[in-house]
């Protein structure tokens, strides 16, 4: 027996913040949309794979969602459990009712509508839409690089850091942590509050910057060039912090915010991590070499015999998976957005991305719209 066809005008997979926004502005214009989603609830990055002590890096202003502010009374920088219940609160304001449970398996068009099966536990359904909106994000799936030894041979314990919650059962342990960006060195940061023996992989240079630096350069960024507001900002953060290379933590050529431009990697923001690598209470290490048993071999050839690993290395898209597109269309092998900014989010025949943009929430707030609106106007 065939599935019965669901039928709507919007399809959205992926119930995150870029799901919830655009079916919010959908629901503002009164297009009906559907919004399927694979895991049992809203926002699970943020629910279930996240560490405790997390707080949005950037002020509230850059990271809300279209068409509701935060509270006054909420703090400059929200932390997990306020931006939690500010995205369900959004949910209920804006009639968002994502389908939990729901699997994509295979995308494609089909006489012009986008056909989406989907696996609901032994159970399938079948979507056809008008319009099919990739919410999925750029931090779909966790990925943990393959390094000799690793998987063959490590004696201790490692994880990847969408399941580190707290330092906790790491304490007393020597724990490497993998990765300089904002994870990396929160987590490395979070861990050596527990009397743990911690170091820290830092591979390729990295801007490190405090909270308030990036706060002052964001609005700078608003009057002056990019390269001026770079040498300003460098300026307060060796100010701040003197000079890192001193540690092990080398600054790449570009400033910081050009650097974001030309990479699409945001500057690290800085918890604690640059006191305590400087006090020696974090050592920074290069890139690990292979593993055996309980030895790191690192590439420089000294070793280090440790007891946990933690890789902050980041996420990648699962959308290459099941999306069936022909060559050219909008996203690449790699599951990413063709198109360069601000063009990434349209493809052809009514498929649009909301989220892909390397722009964090205010890039999601400007996809979301973006698609509606144009959706609209068809």
């Amino acid at each position: 027996m065939e599935n019965e066809m669901i039928k709507t005008q919007a399809l959205i997979i992926g119930a995150g913040p870029a799901g919830l926004a655009t079916s919010a502005c959908l629901n503002r214009l009164n297009i009906p949309n559907i919004v399927v989603e694979r895991e049992e609830c809203s926002a699970s990055l943020w629910k279930r794979r996240s560490y405790d002590c997390l707080k949005l890096h950037l002020a509230k202003h850059y990271c809300q969602l279209p068409h509701m502010p935060f509270p006054p009374n909420t703090p400059t920088f929200v932390s997990k459990s306020g931006f939690i219940t500010y995205l369900d609160e959004y949910a209920t304001r804006f009639n968002v009712s994502p389908r939990y449970n729901r699997n994509v398996e295979s995308a494609y068009l089909k006489d012009g509508r986008w056909i989406v099966e989907v696996g609901k536990g032994a159970e399938r359904e079948v979507y056809s839409a008008e319009y099919l909106v990739v919410a999925t994000g750029e931090n779909s799936e966790g990925v943990i690089p393959e390094i000799p030894g690793l998987v063959e041979s490590f004696q201790g314990e490692y994880l990847h850091s969408s399941e580190y919650k707290n330092g906790e059962k790491f304490a007393g342990k020597r724990v490497l942590v993998v990765g300089s960006g904002n994870s990396g060195m929160e987590i490395a940061y979070d861990v050596s509050k527990w009397d743990a023996d911690v170091s820290l992989v830092v591979h390729s240079p990295v801007h490190v910057l405090t909270r308030e630096i990036v706060r002052i350069g964001m609005w700078l960024l608003r009057f002056f060039p990019v390269k001026l507001v770079d040498r300003w900002c460098l300026l307060l953060a060796k100010l701040r912090f003197g000079d890192t290379s001193r540690y092990g933590l080398i600054r790449p050529t570009k400033g910081p915010f050009m650097n974001k431009i030309v990479t699409g990697r945001s500057p690290t923001i800085d918890v604690g991590c640059v006191d305590e690598i400087k006090a020696g209470k974090i050592e920074v290490v290069p890139s690990i070499k292979r593993i055996e048993g309980k030895k790191v071999v690192f590439v420089d050839g000294n070793t280090k015999r440790v007891d946990s690993i933690v890789f902050a290395t980041g996420y990648k898209s699962s959308v290459s998976k099941w999306l069936q597109v022909n060559d050219g269309d909008l996203f690449d092998e790699n599951g990413m957005p063709k198109g360069e900014l601000p063009d990434h989010w349209k493809g052809k025949n009514g498929l649009y991305s909301v989220g892909f943009g390397r722009q964090g929430l205010a890039g999601i707030t400007r996809d979301a719209q973006n698609v509606a609106r144009d959706i609209a106007s068809l």
